[in-house]
């Protein structure tokens, strides 16, 4: 497989990815490739029958809180601290003109 990176596929990467590359700099990246991609190939060979996919190593459990409203009726109470209000919103000084 790692006949796939060759120098027109390095030259896209770099575009893709804004950089520009000196030429030793792009051998690099395309021997690089290339390993991954020995490396995928390798990972391949493996025999996974009976493994379940995972999305992550550990096991991992929704640990969001319920969405409960606590504070409903408090208008007046948040209200009394505001220097100024009108109509029951805190009333702010213009800032646009």
């Amino acid at each position: 497989m790692s006949e796939l990176i060759n120098d027109e596929v390095i030259e896209y990467v770099g575009i893709l990815a804004k950089l520009e590359l000196s030429e030793e700099e792009k051998e690099q990246a395309k021997k690089d490739m290339n390993r991954m991609l020995d490396y995928i190939d390798k990972l391949n060979e493996l025999d996974v029958t009976g493994v379940e996919p995972m999305s992550h190593v550990f096991p991992v459990t929704n640990v969001f809180r319920e969405d409960i409203i606590t504070n409903a009726d408090s208008r007046d109470r948040i209200l009394a601290n505001a220097p100024a209000q009108k109509e029951g919103c805190f009333k702010v000084p213009r800032t646009v003109e």
